[in-house]
């Protein structure tokens, strides 16, 4: 009995899914939507990808500061010593 009405839930699960489906694909209220939606995720990528880079170049000149820095401190202690 349980098979049965398993079965039969997937059957009407599958049938509102699929009108679900067909009318949200033709309805160019949700087009406009899903095409915004899309616009503005693949945006948020570039940016963050920009961002990412610009980071990386800002981590790579600070980064050989210190390093020129710290040769600096350790030429001026052995210069004292």
């Amino acid at each position: 009995m349980s098979g049965r009405g398993n079965f039969l839930a997937r059957v009407v699960q599958y049938v509102v899914n699929e009108l679900i489906v067909d009318r949200l694909a033709n309805n160019p209220s949700f087009q406009r939507f899903a095409v915004r939606s899309s616009k503005a995720i693949e945006e948020m990528a570039q940016k963050g990808a920009q961002t990412k880079e610009e980071l990386t170049q800002q981590l790579k000149v600070y980064s050989e500061s210190f390093k020129e820095e710290i040769s600096r401190s350790l030429k001026d202690t052995n210069k004292q010593q």
